[in-house]
């Protein structure tokens, strides 16, 4: 068993590391951003990224996926249809969407409620979104066609770009919230020429009407579930904007993308663990493995919780000459990382509990459980931030993935019943809990706590989870001794 988690590890590591990459290299833009934009201009991108997210579903229709589907049943000059027909229809939809936002700009951006101001924003946003959604067929043939290190070069080059041309337009031109927008326009226009290399030759304009609607009736469902996991992850900024004001939001957002590092957790093992389960799940001993699994990945997300928690604000607080690591101004909203973290580990379990769901065939579920989640999240905005303030859009975020992880575990325990060690489980949360309340207690102020005080918690903290027997020192030992074994496993 343990050889199979530790090559799912190694797999996680493998498949995620672009990604992990590209997203540590975007969380970079958060120092640049909140040493250089004041709360209120921050707050004014974060609400405009926001719709952008819903806009950018909505222009690409399902599009990639549905190519994706459809590409390994077609050859020859057919190949080329399946390529071209999906490829020519985003474009010119996505051209004649982006013309109708650029020419209704000053009523969207009322809207929106972002003001007269934003109307060039708003402008320069919709080519952005036409730019983004005619990469998506090429970057799906390249996953196509197992040509991952194409795919990581532009998707990360495009990142480093954005980034070039912040610090050239903020830094060097002292640009505002258009030199953000305008530097994401510049990197995803420029975006496009790689890819011309895989378009040119596999574009034709022989167009099958046929293949077409094959192509709509597969791509559209996924507008549904697309938006609702959209607004799970950002609707809440468009709505403490109408029930706050814009530095809110930006405070809000600054500290909520720290909850980066566990979101690359997350996504490190859900790029492995899919096909990890699909292939082992009719093997003897399948459920006892993912039961494992399981509790170790709780081990390993709750155990980063903790740490995060007690070193957060001094992590935030590091400060080179004049620049801080988080300016000041965004400090006040640290309050709100442990809980953003927590709703990541939800999200982990989520990913977990898709077993029973995925080996049925049973997806379409998600949708509902997407929608479910969406809906309690904005309802949950709505009710707790004029109470609580951004903490209580918070709390509303770890509810709706509250309520993911409990939807999508009830209909996969039907359908595929795995025994987890709750107990275990438990044990490791009330550790968790017990820390943190100490540590609250001890520290009202957690930015002028000693660091050795912390250092002693998270020791405490692991001595807790071994006299809990979470997790033994049998476990390392055959951790050292699987390690040696995949090590001499041919690939």
């Amino acid at each position: 068993m343990i050889e199979k988690i530790l090559r799912l590890g190694k797999e996680a590591a493998i498949y995620g590391l672009s990604s992990i990459v590209g997203r540590f290299l975007n969380f970079l833009l958060v120092p640049i951003y909140t040493n250089l934009l004041l709360p209120a201009d921050y707050g004014l991108i974060a609400t405009l990224y926001s719709y952008l997210a819903f806009a950018a579903i909505v222009f690409g229709y399902g599009m990639d996926a549905a190519y994706m589907r459809f590409a390994v049943s077609w050859e020859g000059e057919d190949k080329k249809q399946t390529y071209s027909v999906p490829l020519l229809s985003v474009t010119a939809s996505s051209f004649l969407l982006s013309v109708l936002v650029h020419w209704n700009a000053a009523w969207l951006s009322s809207a929106m409620g972002l003001g007269e101001g934003a109307v060039p924003l708003v402008r320069m946003s919709a080519w952005v979104l036409f730019f983004d959604a005619i990469v998506l067929v090429p970057y799906a043939a390249l996953r196509m066609e197992n040509k991952a290190g194409t795919f990581a070069f532009i998707r990360i080059t495009n990142i480093v770009l954005t980034i070039i041309f912040n610090v050239i337009f903020l830094v060097g031109l002292d640009m505002k919230a258009e030199g953000v927008v305008l530097a994401n326009l510049v990197s995803s226009a420029l975006t496009v020429i790689p890819h011309l290399r895989g378009i040119l030759p596999n574009l034709t304009f022989r167009f099958s009407g046929r293949l077409y609607k094959q192509l709509l009736a597969f791509g559209l469902p996924y507008l549904p579930a697309g938006l609702a996991s959209v607004a799970m992850q950002v609707i809440d900024r468009p709505i403490m904007k109408a029930l706050t004001d814009d530095a809110t939001v930006g405070i809000y957002q600054a500290n909520y993308r720290m909850g980066v590092f566990m979101m690359l957790v997350v996504g490190m093992f859900d790029y492995a663990w899919r096909p990890f389960f699909l292939r082992h799940a009719r093997e003897p001993g399948a459920k006892q493995l993912f039961s494992r699994v399981f509790t170790l990945f709780c081990v390993l997300a709750i155990s980063l919780f903790v740490v995060l928690t007690l070193f957060i604000e001094d992590l935030i607080r590091i400060r080179l000459g004049s620049v801080y690591f988080i300016h000041p101004d965004y400090w006040e909203g640290a309050k709100i990382i442990p809980v953003i973290l927590l709703a990541y580990v939800l999200n982990g379990a989520y990913v977990n509990f898709l077993v029973g769901v995925y080996l049925e065939k049973r997806t379409s579920v998600l949708p509902y459980i997407f929608g479910a989640g969406a809906a309690v999240n904005v309802a949950a905005n709505f009710a707790l931030i004029p109470l609580y303030g951004m903490m209580g859009a918070a709390y509303a975020t770890l509810l709706s993935y509250a309520v993911l992880a409990a939807g999508i575990f009830v209909p996969s325990q039907r359908l595929y019943k795995i025994d987890y060690e709750w107990g275990k489980i438990l044990s490791l949360l009330s550790a968790a809990t017990m820390i943190v309340s100490v540590f609250k207690l001890l520290s009202p102020d957690p930015a002028y706590s000693h660091l050795l005080v912390k250092a002693g918690l998270v020791a405490a903290f692991v001595i807790l989870v071994l006299f809990a027997r979470v997790i033994s020192l049998d476990d390392f030992r055959m951790t050292r001794n699987g390690v040696g074994k995949l090590s001499e496993t041919p690939e």
